[in-house]
Formats: structure tokens, sequence, C-alpha cells
């Protein structure tokens, strides 16, 4: 096979690729990040303290991690083609690489979650913040390096099963290098796909790791500003007070 024959394939399988993983990723972060700090709220020591469904949920996500991504294609595809009327295509793919996936990175963000400093979330919830503002001032913002390595992990984690998907019809570059370099022995194409997706997972750690070490030092896990936001507004409040009681 010449490599204008080559390239029209693999071109068409590298989009294919992007398009699954892309869309995959979208829900997988959409679904794990809220389950994964759910997993922390309802911990022992908690802001949501609740030990049965902290259990239920992380038994769940322990199951669904557990399972090869293989056998978890063909479990769903019953679902898959409810949901999108066929079991074939990258549209179908991105269904079991969803529901993978939502588990995978959902551990990975309790993780990260869990290494925030507790002193912050004390500080937030004695200024008399609730919990949707301990989430939304501390947990994400001072996690967010851990959080983007967590959802590197992930994108690349998806570009192996989305190799796999190729195996039942999905598309993308896993179905070229079974189709061509296995069934019909076409074994340069097959390695040129190897490089392909080496090539990809390099360019997409990269990223990653870029964009989680420019968020550290732009202050990230060891900054305190979100906390010292609200000081300076409760300080202001209570300052206030006590002069419109003089005018008074």
């Amino acid at each position: 096979m010449t490599w204008d024959e080559m390239r029209p394939l693999l071109e068409q399988a590298c989009g294919d690729t992007f398009y699954m993983v892309g869309w995959s990723t979208l829900i997988a972060v959409a679904g794990g990040l809220p389950l994964g700090i759910l997993l922390v709220l309802t911990d022992r020591d908690g802001l949501l303290r609740n030990v049965l469904a902290n259990k239920v949920i992380g038994q769940i996500v322990n199951v669904a991690r557990s399972m090869p991504f293989i056998i978890l294609m063909v479990a769903l595809m019953g679902f898959t083609r409810w949901v999108t009327g066929s079991t074939i295509g990258r549209e179908a793919a991105i269904v079991p690489l969803a529901i993978g996936a939502i588990p995978f990175f959902a551990r990975l963000v309790e993780t990260a979650v869990r290494e925030v400093d507790h002193g912050l979330v004390e500080a937030v919830q004695a200024m008399g913040g609730n919990t949707w503002t301990v989430v939304r001032r501390v947990l994400v913002p001072e996690s967010l390096p851990s959080l983007i390595s967590s959802a590197t992990t992930t994108v690349v984690a998806l570009i192996g099963y989305s190799a796999m998907a190729g195996t039942v019809g999905a598309g993308g570059l896993g179905d070229i290098a079974i189709r061509y370099g296995y069934q019909r022995f076409e074994t340069e194409l097959m390695w040129i796909t190897v490089a392909v997706l080496a090539v990809v997972i390099s360019a997409v750690q990269f990223a990653g790791d870029y964009a989680a070490r420019a968020l550290h030092r732009r202050g990230g896990r060891s900054s305190a500003a979100p906390v010292l936001r609200l000081l300076r507004t409760g300080a202001a409040a209570t300052e206030a007070t006590p002069t419109e009681a003089t005018k008074a």
C-alpha cells in the first residue's frame, strides 16, 4: 500500500479518534467531577458526612472501574443501541467510552480534592460559608492543577480505550490497525498507526503537564486567594457595622 493510499485512511481514522475521545472526555469530566467531590464530602470527615451513601457510591465506582473495557462494551450493547440506535460507529463507541471513564476520573478527582489543605476549608466554614461555597471557592480552585493532570490521564486512557473500540467497528486508529495491519497483513500501515498513537499521546501528556505546571506557578494549590478574599469581605462587613451604629 502506497502513502497516497494510506493518508486518507489515517486522516479519517485520526478524525474519528479525536471525535470519540473529545466527546467522551467532556462527558467523563461532567460526570466524574461531581461524583469525585461527592465521595469526599460524604466521607467520615466530610462536610456532608453520610457513611452509607459514601460506601454505596464507592462500591459502584469500584465495580465499574474493575470491569475490562472490552467486556463493558459488550455488556452495554443494548443500552448503546437504545441511546444511539446502533452498536457500530464512532457515536456508538462514545457511550461505553464515557461510562467507563466516569468512575476512572471520579477516583482521580477524589484523590486530588483530598489533598487540599483542610485549614482552608475550616476558615471558610468559620466565616459562615456553606458547602457550595467551600466547593466553589476552595476545593476546586485549590485542586485545579491536580484536576488538570487527572483529566490528562483520563484522555490518555480514553485513547487506548478507543483503539480497543476499533475491534467492534467503532472506527478510529484502532480499527485501521485491526483491519489493515492484522487482517490484511499491511505491516507498514500498522506501525505507522502505532507511531501516530504514540505522537498523539505524547502531545496530550505534554499539554496537560504544561497546563498543570502553569496553574501551579500562578497559585494553584498553595494559594489561599479564595480564602483571603472571603476574609477581606468578612472584615469589611464587620467594620461597617460599628460605623453604621455610631452614625445612628
